[in-house]
């Protein structure tokens, strides 16, 4: 990238730290901030939450226009941090105090449209809207409506560190793992650019694994970036309908893969540093302590504290067997079916599931819209600052997997998770982890 291009960067996560400060809270009783557009005492006010401070400013400028439209309806954002959002969100549905329109992700949503606490977008807004990125509404589908509106995709690519791969000589584009050792090309990559204290690789004699300054690959606990594409590329699933399905031949073989990169090879980094600290990969790629680093577009903001220290670039997410498939997820807005103002918040939905609503997500670069006629404007953000995202387009557009989905997934997903984090940690074998897992999974599912 070029100085120019980090500076700009810098000014976004700077942005993204004021508004911070800045952000209405739902416990705050002051409607006269700066969180939503002021349409004057005779305005119907709408509440909107969401758990991410930068789009947060991108949906400020998109409401000042939305008023500019319809001066009688004033939006006020509440802003509740991921650590706090999925806890207080069936609290304050119960209490009656949840907010008109709320972001969701695939895992969350499920049981609420079950339990008729949803707007049916299908009937709110019907056929009448913007194109939206394929399978993003499929998502938010269930027994045939509708109940979410899409905003934003992810889709997984791979950060490279070119300073590390040229003068490895290892070509990003290239990359595939594979169970048979006689097809994999990822470890073998992953072995040169992995260096210890001493500057041996692990692929030399004497290679120091308890001392290692640079890592090759995030293998770790990570189901969006990591773990559910390795599943689909060596034709495993991970659900069947709403059950769990990822305890197979395949899913074994894609996930003893993942756990000998970290245990076996040590060209990962540990797992009980990854299992504490989800971002620590992230972390390490920044600081030029690991070469290779997959991810999606929500990880593009943190690339500004790379600065001058390396050159960077993002190439197409590592191939499998079965070729490149990777998750793409979405996140939807949901209408509450106790608002006071239906007619209102269906005004609101209509505007922010289209592309003139989305485009100040993706004119600023904060996200990457389900909208399919504001995605150029990502693009062409992220291509003036010197970062090309092709990667993660042509991703979105190419072989994917399902997100979790369910009425259930949220309490089978937090059923799984310890037995795979001792899996990856190699305190239980991947076959024990992975039927124990399935089994909590299923068993948390059907007793919800």
């Amino acid at each position: 990238m070029t100085a120019r291009a980090q500076r700009r960067l810098m000014m976004l996560v700077a942005a993204s730290a004021l508004l911070a400060a800045a952000a209405c809270s739902p416990g705050s009783g002051d409607s006269d901030d700066d969180t939503g557009g002021s349409a004057g005492g005779d305005a119907t006010t709408v509440t909107f939450r969401l758990w991410d401070e930068a789009a947060a400013a991108s949906y400020e400028a998109s409401f000042d226009a939305f008023t500019e439209q319809h001066p009688e309806i004033e939006v006020e954002i509440e802003t509740v941090p991921w650590a706090n959002y999925w806890e207080q969100l069936p609290l304050d549905i119960q209490a009656g105090e949840m907010a008109d329109i709320f972001w969701t992700n695939t895992s969350n949503y499920g049981i609420y449209a079950d339990n008729g606490n949803l707007l049916n977008i299908s009937e709110v807004l019907g056929e009448d809207h913007d194109e939206w990125s394929a399978g993003s509404a499929d998502l938010y589908t269930r027994d045939g409506s509708l109940w979410g509106v899409p905003q934003l995709t992810d889709s997984i690519a791979l950060f490279y560190n070119a300073t590390l791969l040229d003068a490895a000589g290892i070509d990003p584009n290239e990359l595939a793992w594979s169970p048979n050792p006689d097809e994999d090309t990822l470890l073998p990559a992953l072995q040169q650019l992995t260096t210890d204290a001493a500057g041996v690789t692990a692929a030399e004699e004497g290679f120091d694994p308890e001392s290692v300054e640079v890592y090759g690959f995030n293998a770790q606990n990570d189901l969006q970036a990591i773990y559910i594409d390795f599943l689909a590329q060596n034709g495993a699933q991970f659900q069947d309908g709403d059950q769990y399905a990822f305890n197979s031949p395949e899913g074994v073989a894609a996930f003893q893969y993942l756990v000998d990169l970290i245990n076996t090879h040590h060209v990962a980094p540990p797992a009980a540093d990854t299992n504490a600290n989800g971002d620590l990969s992230r972390e390490y790629f920044v600081q030029g302590k690991l070469a290779l680093f997959q991810s999606g577009q929500y990880s593009l903001p943190a690339m500004a504290d790379i600065g001058d220290s390396f050159e960077w670039g993002i190439a197409p997410m590592v191939a499998g067997p079965e070729g490149r498939i990777g998750v793409v997820h979405s996140v939807a807005a949901l209408g509450n079916a106790a608002t006071e103002h239906p007619e209102e918040v269906a005004e609101v939905l209509a505007w922010i599931g289209s592309a003139e609503g989305q485009m100040f997500l993706a004119e600023d670069g904060s996200a990457f819209p389900a909208a399919v006629d504001a995605q150029q404007a990502f693009t062409d953000y992220w291509t003036e600052q010197g970062v090309d995202t092709a990667a993660f387009v042509e991703q979105a557009a190419g072989q994917t997997t399902p997100a979790p989905v369910g009425p259930s997934s949220n309490a089978g997903l937090t059923a799984i998770g310890p037995y795979l984090g001792d899996m990856f940690l190699g305190a239980i074998t991947v076959e024990e982890a992975l039927q124990q897992a399935q089994d909590a999974g299923n068993e948390a599912i059907i007793a919800q």
